[in-house]
């Protein structure tokens, strides 16, 4: 998958666009659209791994997060 078509897919899950790659952003979207609190780590992508099961969208966001890196 690209980066595009997943962050589209992010897009749909959350019911707006946010750039995944911000972290503060992404954080909201968890907490006020899905009531997903997530463990402290440190760094943000190891706390979205430990709660990746929880719901798809965590997982679209590692993997909109890991290429990024790329």
């Amino acid at each position: 998958m690209n980066k595009t078509f997943i962050r589209q897919r992010i897009a749909i899950f959350a019911g707006m666009d946010i750039d995944p790659a911000i972290d503060s952003q992404v954080i909201e979207v968890l907490q006020r659209k899905f009531n997903i609190l997530l463990p402290q780590r440190p760094s943000l992508n190891e706390a979205l791994e430990v709660v990746a099961k929880d719901h798809e969208l965590i997982g679209l966001l590692l993997q909109y997060r890991s290429d990024a890196k790329t």
